[in-house]
């Protein structure tokens, strides 16, 4: 069995998660709802400000269970946290020229290329600009938040030469070695 998965999950005063009829999950607090399918073969008990997963065959689960249980445990603390906190991925653009704009919802790109790269706010998301070459994409979805953050950087690729591009905010900064003359 996974050792994640025994751990018991604190739920903050200010979250609620409510059982549904339709195997989900309902997971509530100050920035929003989110909603978990539940997998069949998981029991709950929850106790005071804890949830505590267990398997329903605990005798001899299988390796699907066994993996499936240390997934879910981590999915439900993510949501917890998420409509508690939420997520953030903070971006920064890094070349001669390089901005972003906020218009709307929509972010407005200047990468280099010959016209201007709109990126359409998808829902759940939101984003904050900091200055022109740093921005926040922020969710309650982890998942999500990761997955458009991950989108956002492709739209203009790393120079391994000049570290240009679009890279987290901590990322370390690796440059390549250019040619060297033999004299």
């Amino acid at each position: 069995m996974s050792r994640v998965g025994k751990k018991p999950i604190l739920i903050p005063d200010s979250v609620k998660v409510e059982f549904l009829e339709d195997n989900k999950l309902k997971v509530s607090g100050p920035l929003g709802v989110f909603f978990l399918p539940i997998f069949s073969f998981l029991s709950f008990d929850k106790i005071n400000n804890e949830i505590i997963l267990t398997l329903k065959n605990k005798i001899s689960p299988s390796k699907l269970e066994s993996s499936k249980f240390g997934l879910f445990r981590s999915l439900l603390n993510n949501a917890i946290l998420g409509v508690n906190t939420g997520f953030t991925k903070e971006i920064e653009l890094e070349g001669i020229g390089y901005r972003v704009q906020l218009n709307g919802n929509n972010l407005h790109f200047s990468l280099g290329y010959s016209h201007p790269v709109i990126f359409n706010c998808p829902q759940g998301i939101s984003f904050e600009v900091e200055s022109q070459t740093r921005f926040k994409v922020k969710g309650i979805d982890k998942e999500l938040v990761g997955r458009v953050s991950s989108q956002i950087k492709l739209l203009r690729k790393k120079d391994a030469y000049k570290a240009k591009g679009l890279h987290f905010s901590g990322e370390p900064k690796k440059k390549k070695p250019g040619k060297s003359v033999k004299k």
